[in-house]
């Protein structure tokens, strides 16, 4: 494969991603759901739990929750309104 195709193909996936709305706009419930829930896990830790290494654990774990969310939310964003942009700038063409 030529290096040059590179590009021209990553295009190609990025439009092809773009058509997908009803997928793009699970991911991106799905992760505000879950990016949602992360935070509320770190407020519980905080207001229910003593400081202790529970405390921290529960804390951690509503943290990782958070990021992963966060970057599924993310996500499902751009490709819900960036890459839109594309097609409609390839339907121009």
């Amino acid at each position: 494969m030529s290096h040059s195709s590179r590009p021209a193909r990553l295009r190609q996936w990025l439009l092809q991603r773009a058509e997908k709305e009803r997928e793009n706009l699970r991911l991106f419930v799905l992760g505000a759901a879950i990016f949602f829930a992360g935070m509320g896990l770190i407020v519980l830790a905080q207001k229910w739990f003593l400081p202790s290494l529970q405390q921290e654990l529960v804390s951690l774990l509503g943290l990782v929750l958070a990021v992963g969310g966060g970057v599924c939310a993310a996500l499902g964003y751009i490709a819900l309104s960036v890459l839109r942009i594309l097609t409609v700038g390839r339907r121009d063409d």
